[in-house]
């Protein structure tokens, strides 16, 4: 019998002993930046001289690691080491591969603000977001160990008289996890160890902006018993190791979170076979999103007015789920509208690191800075800019929270992924003009509907097309085997994260019939 999982609690940062703790574990980890960390490739730590420098993003002159930086030649060692590594792995049982799992979690469940802590540092995440991720890496954990033991015997078919039929899952081989920044501890640990628990080997490279937790996190599946090879950490350049090891032959997955620009670069590359290879690329992709709050003439305003607020710039709005749209019925748009205002004018933003004070961090780097503060002036051409619009990358990369009023539902700032704190108004006639709304983007990710009308809400449940669509709550915070998590059309392949049908992408299906 497979014992259910709840989820890892959240931490109550209002209790002082929380809060002293947490301080405690900044701390701790202040007093380790600047480290240099290796490559991992067959268990063996390799330092090279090409580094990758990891920067606090509140605070830039502050150096998290140098992290040592793969080139085609480690990518190829690497390679090498996780298929020879996946010859032994794909035989052991998968209850200790679970097992596995299991320990890992139970090391990071003890050592939970010291990750935090890190995400707070190299992500420039607030407490509570921090300790989400945390949450969240603990809970893909605990999960795919737990659904590994429920597809370890295969599922029941149909047999006949001298006849005996099984259908059984077995591993495809080595993958790619190429994992992204924003949820720089919970989606790199999640899309690496759910393929490594369903028998498969996996070469990691995280994103170069928040490289340090996800070797952090190596040294956990290291100490948890995992064997050499079977994750392989080789953190590079996407144009140089990320493209190499995309159109390997030997590569039998691809496991990628990130932009729709690159998702498409790999979805493309990896359809082509390459000499060698003998079978067809899987490729699983999250791409993105570009999130819609819908709110009728019949809700909770006061309801809507803080889901919008909260959605939209949780994280300085550096999710794929982030609502950057609000749809609001023409009736009551005025007034949700200045309720949004009045709450984002209340909230914090700063560096987190060194307290509890600021509700919103800076934006991941330079880059991101740059992106953002453009949509900012293409704000103020297609709309009315209500409150923010300002940015400040002096010290780190902080910008206001920013509202733009009256835009067009065809207008760029309604269309684009921005991936910033920023939210575009746009009003609807009526309940039917709001779904056609917020189904105008090429994104499907994620959706809610603010209302008190239950005919509305069924009619958004079959016509709002969306994979992960929440009633009268925000459309961010996804709970693993709650929410299982993944988006339509260019949001990619709805790989259903934290979900009883994601391992089954990294598994393949053998049917044997045996006469008697």
């Amino acid at each position: 019998m497979v014992v259910p999982y709840k989820h890892e609690p959240f931490t109550d940062f209002t209790l002082e002993e929380n809060y002293n703790e947490f301080m405690e574990a900044l701390n701790l980890v202040k007093g380790e930046l600047g480290k240099d960390y290796p490559l991992i490739i067959g268990g063996e730590k390799i330092m090279t001289e090409d580094k990758i420098v990891s920067e606090n993003p509140a605070n830039k002159e502050e150096i998290v690691g140098y992290v040592s930086k793969a080139n085609e030649e480690l990518a190829e060692k690497a390679m090498v080491a996780a298929d020879q590594s996946f010859a032994s792995w794909k035989k052991w049982d998968p209850a200790a591969r679970a097992n596995i799992l299991f320990s890992a979690a139970s090391k990071i469940r003890r050592r939970k603000h010291e990750f935090s802590a890190y995400l707070v540092y190299e992500a420039g995440k607030p407490w509570k977001e921090a300790d989400a991720d945390t949450a969240e890496a603990i809970d893909f954990l605990e999960y795919y160990a737990r659904q590994m033991l429920r597809l370890k015997d295969g599922i029941e078919i149909n047999s006949r008289e001298n006849e005996h039929n099984s259908f059984t899952y077995i591993p495809l081989g080595v993958g790619i996890t190429i994992s992204p920044w924003n949820f720089a501890f919970a989606i790199m640990a999640g899309t690496t160890i759910g393929p490594v628990v369903a028998g498969n080997t996996v070469l990691l490279k995280p994103a170069s902006t928040t490289p340090v937790v996800a070797y952090k996190f190596m040294e956990v599946l290291m100490e948890s018993g995992l064997p050499a090879g079977v994750v392989n950490y080789v953190p590079g350049s996407g144009a140089v190791v990320g493209d190499y090891l995309v159109d390997h032959p030997k590569t039998r997955f691809i496991n990628f979170t990130g932009s729709k620009e690159v998702g498409l670069r790999i979805y493309e590359r990896a359809a082509k076979v390459n000499e060698g290879q003998i079978w067809l690329k899987r490729v699983v992709a999250e791409m993105g999103g570009k999130d819609t709050i819908v709110v009728d003439n019949e809700s909770d305003l006061d309801l809507a007015a803080d889901a919008i607020t909260q959605s939209a710039f949780g994280f300085s709005g550096q999710k794929c789920s982030a609502c950057s749209r609000a749809v609001i019925h023409e009736e009551v748009y005025d007034e949700v509208l200045e309720k949004v205002v009045t709450l984002t004018n209340r909230l914090t933003v700063g560096p987190t690191y060194q307290d509890n004070s600021k509700y919103m961090g800076p934006v991941n780097d330079q880059g991101a800075f740059d992106k953002v503060m453009k949509y900012v002036e293409i704000g103020k051409e297609e709309g009315r800019l209500m409150t923010g619009g300002e940015g400040d990358s002096s010290k780190g990369y902080f910008i206001q929270p920013t509202i733009f009023a009256d835009v067009d539902p065809k207008a760029r700032l309604m269309q684009e992924e921005i991936f910033g704190p920023i939210v575009a108004f746009s009003k609807a006639k009526d309940f039917n003009h709001a779904l056609e709304i917020a189904n105008n983007t090429e994104y499907g990710l994620t959706g809610a509907v603010i209302s008190n009308n239950r005919g509305h809400l069924e009619q958004a449940r079959e016509e709002f097309h969306v994979g992960n669509l929440y009633f009268n709550r925000g459309c961010t915070a996804a709970i693993v085997g709650y929410q299982p998590f993944g988006g339509f059309n260019m949001s990619g392949t709805d790989s259903k994260a934290g979900g009883p049908d994601y391992l089954l992408q990294f598994l393949q299906p053998k049917t044997v019939s045996d006469m008697f």
